[in-house]
């Protein structure tokens, strides 16, 4: 049986980072992914915003890797020459309710250690973008947009200059850990079996599946899976932005946001639509629900402007009830089972916090 020092279940975003950083470590790695390329799940089907990290919970895993990750990623990016551009947010409020809350969302940030944000009055929010209409902003300068593909494919190129091996069309079928070695069991055209001493589960949408599946792993300790469906319109208008436009929060979600791709085409999403199963249809009618919501600070979207997109899904560990998750990031001493980490709930803002969850996953696997 062929041994090998690391597996990572997963080459989306995450798990591409997470190899890099092994690898360039000197260890050996392996990746065994279940689809024909890179990034073809979570990591292709979301805003590709980079996050400043607003929002999360102070002290949360997401807020703190999302900070970190946030400097993190700039750098890399600018670096290499990814593409990306830090064009910026503006938060707007449409009434002077909603402008009472500016002042607390600025508070939540700068206790999550974002200290840039800037209040603004509605002159001065629409001398930045004359189209928007608000009685008051927030601008977060250090929002900005990636070409996720791009930084992926370097992710890639990296870890595979470092040595890392990748294996495509090659899911997990069972893995079985006993005295700190872990057995993989992998499927697919061309099956294999591995024993390895790191076994590092970042499969997405498919976390808690891969978890269940190997022996040894204490099913206590793997959380619920829900699968929350995020549909994006894309707009025929040309819209008239430079930055990325976001309502304030409303009760269970942020609002129907205008975010940019970096060709400066706007797009409008995600909702929050609870899904079954797996599926990436999106229903037209959804559209008729984000007209009167964009308005409010767009007021010109001519009609029949929106046109389905795409969606996504967020691997949520949390159900519909509960409205905030966090990042369930599980080494040794949370199971019990040597050499296993999982990554579960890694949804937004995975992306951005990538290179930061893959630092945490290296000090995670220290002997």
């Amino acid at each position: 049986m062929d041994r090998v020092d690391c597996v990572v279940i997963g080459a989306g975003v995450v798990g591409l980072a997470v190899a890099r950083k092994l690898a360039q470590a000197g260890r050996e790695v392996i990746v065994l992914e279940e689809a024909e390329a890179i990034g073809t799940i979570t990591s292709s089907r979301n805003s590709e915003v980079i996050h400043a990290g607003i929002y999360y919970r102070a002290g949360s895993w997401m807020a703190r890797m999302c900070v970190s990750g946030k400097h993190a990623l700039y750098r890399y990016c600018s670096e290499r020459g990814i593409p990306h551009k830090n064009c910026g947010k503006l938060i707007v409020a449409t009434s002077p309710k909603e402008t009472e809350k500016l002042q607390s969302i600025k508070a939540h940030a700068e206790a999550n250690g974002v200290l840039d944000m800037q209040l603004l009055a509605g002159d001065a929010a629409r001398a930045l973008e004359p189209a928007l209409a608000c009685d008051a902003a927030l601008l977060s300068p250090s929002t900005g947009i990636i070409d996720s593909h791009a930084y992926m494919l370097s992710l890639r190129g990296e870890a595979e200059d470092a040595g890392a091996a990748f294996a495509f069309h090659t899911p997990l079928i069972r893995a079985r850990a006993k005295g700190g070695v872990i057995e993989v069991e992998a499927g697919g055209e061309a099956p294999m079996t591995l024993q390895c001493s790191l076994l590092v589960n970042a499969a997405g949408l498919s976390a808690t599946y891969v978890a269940r599946n190997i022996d040894g792993m204490p099913l206590d300790r793997i959380p619920p899976s829900y699968l929350a469906k995020g549909n994006y319109f894309s707009c025929n208008a040309r819209a008239p932005f430079s930055r990325l436009i976001y309502p304030v929060p409303e009760p269970g979600g942020l609002g129907v946001h205008l975010t940019l791709d970096m060709a400066g085409q706007a797009r409008f999403g995600p909702d929050v639509e609870w899904i079954e199963t797996i599926d990436y249809e999106v229903d037209p009618s959804r559209a008729e629900r984000f007209y009167p919501a964009i308005r409010k600070y767009w007021p010109t979207l001519p009609d029949g402007a929106l046109m389905p997109s795409y969606s996504g899904i967020r691997p949520k560990i949390v159900p519909p009830a509960v409205a905030t998750q966090d990042f369930l990031m599980q080494g040794p001493r949370d199971h019990g089972v040597e050499g296993l980490i999982n990554l579960f709930g890694i949804e937004s803002p995975g992306l951005t916090s990538s290179l930061a969850i893959a630092d945490h996953v290296a000090e995670l696997a220290r002997p």
